[in-house]
């Protein structure tokens, strides 16, 4: 796992920081992490699923039997 050092953070943007990763009850650093994850994701990022799922509707669709047990299941007991 990478680590980085981030030098000359004025008092202002650390107590910012700080007060943002209470408000989103996490940890400073691991508020700082979330910043960097969204700031640098791809905005048109494909999904799988949509992928998927155009690949579905492209092709005319899909009917599938349901397979389901339609029976409610007991949870279980644990004593």
């Amino acid at each position: 796992m990478a680590a980085i050092t981030v030098r000359n953070l004025s008092e202002e943007t650390h107590r910012a920081l700080k007060a943002r990763a209470a408000s989103h009850h996490r940890s400073t650093e691991a508020e700082v992490r979330a910043i960097l994850e969204s700031a640098v994701a791809p905005s048109d990022r494909v999904h799988l699923g949509s992928v998927l799922l155009r690949i579905g509707q492209e092709a005319g669709g899909v009917e599938l039997d349901d397979l389901r047990d339609p029976r409610a299941s007991e949870p279980p007991t644990f004593e």
